[in-house]
């Protein structure tokens, strides 16, 4: 098993790092050339810049049985369909089960937007318990796939 993050504007990854670290799990970092990274500890790997290049090539590097980090519900629902686990930077599981209503809901929610002269706001700034429950949740899905 692996972890791959979709690094580009990732707030977690440093505790992704810091839990690969501790269980001694290969971790790559996929961002694209607007967003330079360096690690100590993962493989960075940078894409041209461009729509969904990064993504795509979260895909490609992974495989069954590997974790995805992605705030991307597109990338999930790719991500489950080669066999790997995805999980959200709020902590939330990507499952077989839940992806089609998230797409759906993202969908509708571009609809929304399309057809509102009103700007929506943006996502509330991240807390030190977003991080903690964050941490918990990519504890808890890599001990249940190491069973």
């Amino acid at each position: 098993m692996k972890i791959i993050v979709d690094a580009d504007a990732c707030p977690v990854t440093h505790i992704v790092e810091r839990i690969a670290m501790e269980k001694e799990i290969d971790t790559l970092l996929i961002c694209d050339t607007s967003h330079v990274m360096q690690s100590t500890y993962s493989q960075v790997i940078t894409v041209d810049k461009g729509a969904d290049s990064a993504d795509f090539m979260v895909i490609q590097k992974g495989s069954k049985g590997d974790v995805v980090v992605t705030q991307d519900y597109g990338v999930a629902a790719m991500a489950l369909g080669k066999g790997m686990y995805a999980i959200h930077q709020s902590g939330k599981w990507y499952t077989n089960e839940n992806i089609d209503e998230m797409l759906f809901e993202r969908h509708m929610a571009k609809q929304a937007r399309k057809s509102s002269k009103n700007h929506m706001k943006g996502p509330k700034k991240r807390t030190r318990e977003d991080d903690q429950r964050f941490e918990a949740s990519l504890r808890k899905l890599i001990e249940s796939t190491l069973l």
